[in-house]
């Protein structure tokens, strides 16, 4: 066994002291020192997506938040009705920041909140009748609305509200297109049973019903990604400059129409492996449309991206994509040339959901910092099987780390910037340690493609180079 692994091993064995016997063997499942070889049995996650330990704070979301605030929306041209209590709908609003062309309030919708608002009443009598009565002034209100979600919250799923039954009514009395999404938040053990209710919704109701005059040999789709601080347009722009057609972006950005489309095309790629696989694996099934998975995060794996789709196609795409390459190599020299030098050897520390704790990898190596600790909310085991390469022997692994976790592990590994969610942005800030939310950029952004590249480079040296944090003590 390696010095790194030991090592990594007495960490995790002290921070894990804390708790009681029980739990500590419990936790101990969830927690490990990397091995990129993978001949080392017990430096795995021995346990992922399973429930949080009751008492251990988590910084999990729920089902709701998996399908309303990830993949349905970002859908502008479809509305997303929050159906229960208001504060779910609230605290849901344009929370992700996910850009989209169109005019608000005419014919997209992204950053409005509908609720169904539950009062004491509904909650003893039901809420069917109010959400009928909701579609209906929507509809009036909003009459260029390609399509109505009803997303259902926790209170709909206690008292049995029929969504599917007034879904089915008033989708035959307006003609709309109107998809009920059973994604009650106390719903499996975190927000990824979220995404795999909103993509069997999609694949029930909407996949399949778009209409597209045309197809040509280079249509693809761009899935899994919401276009968070425009990162989806900079892919977009990347695909198309390779000479490839994006006839569906899956969800930032995206409509109804594309989400229908989406069986057409010749190829998915599929950015957030998490949130979006469900549903390549039902088209690669069902209409034989084949799936890769990419990482425009940093240009060395932006550029083995590139060509890994190219491959996929014929021998003109192949050579466009190397003139795409060639185009922005020296953009991408000159971000490294300024930046590298004033972060090399800097040491990050992640924890977030999704794609992020092993995508944004390589674009940290590219500016010369060195990943000592990642870990995801609610990953799977498959999201673990695809992180170990990517880390050095030794590296720490956490799955559905508690906020005692993150603090007393970032006290022992001294990372120079974490990378993580709203939830730890403020304890961090008071801990005196550099931080990025890259849950939604920060409100910064795009992070995506080569355009995103400069920013994410200049917003990770302002969070460790800022001056700011000489005037914070950080515990020793």
């Amino acid at each position: 066994m390696s010095t790194a692994i030991d090592d990594t091993r007495k960490i995790i064995d002290e921070v894990l002291e804390a708790y009681p016997e029980k739990v500590r063997k419990a936790r101990a499942r969830h927690l490990a020192p990397n091995d990129p070889a993978g001949s080392c049995a017990s430096c795995k996650i021995q346990k992922s997506n399973i429930k949080s330990r009751p008492g251990v704070m988590t910084v999990r979301g729920c089902a709701y938040a998996g399908a309303k605030g990830v993949v349905f929306g970002p859908v502008k041209d479809q509305i997303c009705i929050s159906h229960g209590p208001v504060g779910c709908g609230s605290y849901s609003w344009a929370s992700r920041r996910n850009y989209y062309n169109g005019e608000t309030g005419v014919n997209a919708f992204g950053t409005m909140a509908f609720t169904t608002d539950f009062q004491e009443k509904d909650i003893v009598y039901g809420g069917d009748k109010g959400l009928d009565a909701a579609i209906s002034e929507i509809n009036g209100l909003f009459p260029l609305a390609k399509g109505i979600s009803i997303l259902s919250e926790c209170p709909v799923g206690l008292i049995g509200d029929d969504i599917e039954s007034v879904a089915k009514k008033k989708a035959k009395e307006l003609n709309l297109n109107i998809v009920p999404v059973r994604c009650e938040g106390f719903r499996g053990v975190s927000q990824s049973l979220g995404h795999h209710i909103a993509n069997d919704s999609i694949r029930d109701h909407m996949l399949g019903k778009g209409k597209l005059e045309k197809t040509t040999p280079y249509d693809v789709v761009l899935m899994g990604d919401y276009n968070i601080g425009g990162d989806a347009w900079v892919a977009r722009k990347i695909l198309e400059e390779m000479g490839l057609r994006v006839i569906a972006q899956w969800t930032g950005d995206g409509t109804v129409n594309e989400i229908g489309n989406a069986p057409k095309a010749k190829l998915i790629l599929i950015h957030c492996y998490r949130s979006m696989n469900y549903i390549c694996r039902h088209m690669e099934e069902t209409y034989g449309t084949p799936w890769v998975e990419f990482n425009f995060f940093g240009p060395t794996k932006i550029i083995g991206s590139i060509r890994k789709i190219a491959e996929q196609f014929d021998n003109s795409i192949r050579e466009k994509a190397e003139a795409v390459i060639a185009r922005y190599q020296p953009m991408m020299d000159a971000v490294i040339a300024k930046y590298r030098p004033r972060l090399e050897g800097k040491k990050v520390m992640l924890f977030v959901g999704g794609l992020r704790p092993r995508h944004t990898i390589g674009a940290y190596e590219d500016l010369g910092m060195e990943i000592v600790a990642t870990g995801y909310e609610f990953a799977h085991d498959d999201d673990y099987t695809r992180t170990y390469p990517l880390m050095k022997e030794g590296a720490l692994i956490m799955d559905d780390a508690s906020e005692y976790e993150l603090e007393e592990f970032t006290h022992r590994v001294r990372p120079d910037l974490v990378g993580a969610g709203i939830k730890e942005k403020y304890t961090y800030h008071k801990m005196g340690v550099p931080f990025r939310q890259m849950h939604s950029w920060d409100y910064s952004g795009p992070y995506h493609g080569f355009d995103g590249f400069g920013v994410f480079a200049r917003d990770m040296d302002a969070a460790v180079n800022s001056p700011t944090w000489s005037l914070i003590r950080r515990r020793k």
